[in-house]
């Protein structure tokens, strides 16, 4: 039976407060000490009070040596220490218990931009007295990703809190482990590959068929739902060679699609496909929660792993997709033999892992990693595109009328006509940037360092060795002072007018949807390739989008208090719910209008 990250984490802790109990149990027995101690307290009980008695005083003296060593060191560079939060309760417990509600019930953002309103875009919320500096500056952001990314880490606890859904995958290594998933992985995102479109023809047909089907019921349509579906059929196409079947006909109809609210869910059994869609987004959130709780995060988790139970369905799904792939290894092993080992052009990158190594932990969990990527990240910028579009038809009629005199009414787009399509470019930039599929992610400091102010009167800011530094893009996108003063509002027109050349252009780490530097996403064409292939597919067969928000779950709305705040806050008509990436709460329900003709769209 395996232990839960509660037990372990205590097991970790008791070698100090053992040898402390022990010490004061035998310095309690011996002589001269019994004759001062009272008759009533025997021994084991003066150790145990001793050892209770020492976790607050090693707590108060650790924490008092490494705020001396601190300042020393930062002196000594010439640099400050980061402005610091300051809470009324001890560790800044008040304040974490405030951004722990803020991400359960708030906007992405909601804490941290208030923080950062008092003490400025890089802030210290040293809660638990562990340094977590929090930046939204790009110049801090470049070294993070860029130009000092050596120094930059996801470091062990992140690592440890992850473990259970991340595994070794990419997504949560360093060093040798990631530059080997980077390896496996580059080979199979060239030109040639990412622009093979054959095989979301067919998942775009579906969807754009499931639509059409749920539209003549005059019931919404969950896009996210079908978003996800997409994505997940079109990524194991492209990853691993046969696709998980969740759009085709005769098993998916659209009354066995998501029904809107009021109406009571499906009464059809959940497929393989839902059932993993549901206990990875728990597993999220479990270990999304982890991160937010900071270093005693285990101490929640003492009696079951809350993790695993949601991992137990998510590998259940893996294994088959796994099963298939080493059937079509088997198949090709003499060919392989034939070739020498060399990757060929139809082989699909889950091939060639089993060709490299035979690790079953190792291959599942790079599977899941891709996964991650190829569906979740994808589906919800697909999700969001369209709710741009419901709330500015504008916007949609202009980009239909593109894609109509690029591509026609009918026609499959190729690889060249996209890279015509500059305001649907434009569009998928502006949704990147309001609502990024990861709005936050977070490195760990290996050596200490320093961040140059933003105030040039002012000395460098210190970031200590082992130090958290968590950074938004999210936030950096919608900041005033670097996109402008309509920097909220949703304007395509930004990415191809003067304001490209004043804000982005000369700062190019302003925008970063797909991250930066070496760990920069390596599928980041083949997002903008499969997202514009289904959007032109779409819009070739739907000219208006209405957003339906009555068909939304009661608690999946945005909160009356939003109306009219600051921000995006105040402006969604949904409620966006983060984990490690970005989904609507509740689905995106969306009702469209099928094209009569291209007239419409052309004029």
């Amino acid at each position: 039976m395996a232990l839960t990250p509660g037990v372990i984490f205590i097991f970790q802790q008791l070698p100090i407060p053992a040898l402390i109990f022990l010490a004061t149990y035998f310095l309690a027995r011996s002589q001269p000490v019994a004759a001062w101690t009272p008759w009533f307290l025997p021994a084991w009980l003066l150790a145990l009070l001793g050892t209770l008695l020492s976790f607050p005083v090693r707590a108060f003296i650790y924490v008092q040596l490494k705020e001396y060593r601190h300042k020393r060191e930062a002196e000594r560079m010439g640099a400050r220490m980061a402005p610091r939060l300051q809470g009324t309760k001890m560790g800044n417990m008040d304040q974490m218990k405030w951004l722990m509600k803020c991400w359960r019930e708030g906007y992405p953002g909601d804490g941290i931009w208030e923080i950062m309103n008092a003490y400025g875009y890089t802030v210290d919320t040293h809660i638990l007295w562990v340094d977590n500096i929090v930046t939204i500056e790009p110049e801090h952001v470049k070294i993070i990703l860029s130009t000092d990314a050596e120094n930059y880490v996801k470091g062990e606890r992140f690592r440890f809190a992850f473990h259970d859904v991340l595994g070794d995958g990419i997504f949560n290594a360093d060093g040798d482990i990631w530059k080997f998933h980077r390896s496996i992985s580059r080979p199979f995102f060239t030109h040639a590959r990412i622009s093979n479109f054959t095989l979301f023809e067919q998942s775009a047909t579906d969807v754009i068929r499931l639509i059409n089907e749920r539209m003549e019921t005059g019931m919404a349509v969950d896009f996210q739902d079908l978003m996800q579906r997409y994505t997940l059929e079109t990524g194991t196409a492209f990853l691993f060679g046969s696709t998980i079947h969740t759009l085709s006909v005769p098993s998916v109809t659209s009354s066995s699609l998501p029904l809107p609210y009021p109406l009571p869910p499906s009464s059809l059994p959940s497929t393989p496909e839902q059932s993993f869609a549901t206990a990875f987004h728990n597993a999220q959130e479990v270990v999304a929660t982890r991160e937010r709780r900071g270093w005693l995060w285990p101490i929640f988790e003492v009696f079951e792993d809350k993790a695993k139970v949601h991992m137990r369905v998510v590998n259940a799904y893996l294994d088959m997709v796994l099963e298939r792939a080493v059937e079509r290894k088997n198949v090709k092993d003499a060919e392989r033999e034939r070739l020498g080992g060399k990757v060929e052009e139809e082989e699909t990158m889950l091939d060639h892992l089993l060709t490299v190594t035979s690790d079953p932990v190792l291959v599942q969990d790079e599977v899941l990693n891709v996964l991650i990527a190829a569906r979740d990240t994808m589906a919800s910028t697909l999700t969001f595109c369209i709710y741009f579009l419901t709330q500015h038809p504008e916007v949609a009629k202009k980009l239909r009328k593109e894609v109509l005199s690029k591509v026609g009414t009918e026609k499959c787009p190729t690889y060249e006509e996209m890279k015509e399509m500059k305001y649907l470019k434009a569009v998928i930039n502006e949704t990147l940037r309001l609502l990024p599929s990861v709005p936050f992610n977070v490195r760990e400091a290996r050596a200490s360092t320093t961040w140059p102010s933003s105030d040039p009167n002012e000395k460098p800011i210190y970031i200590p060795a082992g130090a958290s530094v968590p950074y938004s893009v999210m936030m950096m996108h919608t900041r005033k002072d670097l996109w402008g003063p309509d920097a909220e509002e949703f304007d395509p027109e930004r990415f191809l007018d003067d304001r490209l050349k004043k804000y982005l252009l000369p700062n190019p780490f302003i925008f970063l949807p797909f991250n930066g530097g070496p760990r920069i996403c390596i599928g980041q064409q083949f997002a903008y390739n499969q997202i514009s292939y289904l959007l032109i597919r779409i819009l070739q067969s739907f000219s208006t989008f209405t957003l339906c928000p009555d068909a939304f779950p009661l608690d999946a709305r945005p909160p009356k208090e939003w109306a009219g705040k600051k921000g995006r806050k105040g402006k969604e008509k949904f409620k966006p719910l983060f984990v490690l990436t970005m989904c609507s709460m509740g689905g995106m329900w969306v009702k469209a209008q099928a094209a009569a003709d291209g007239a419409d769209g052309a004029q």
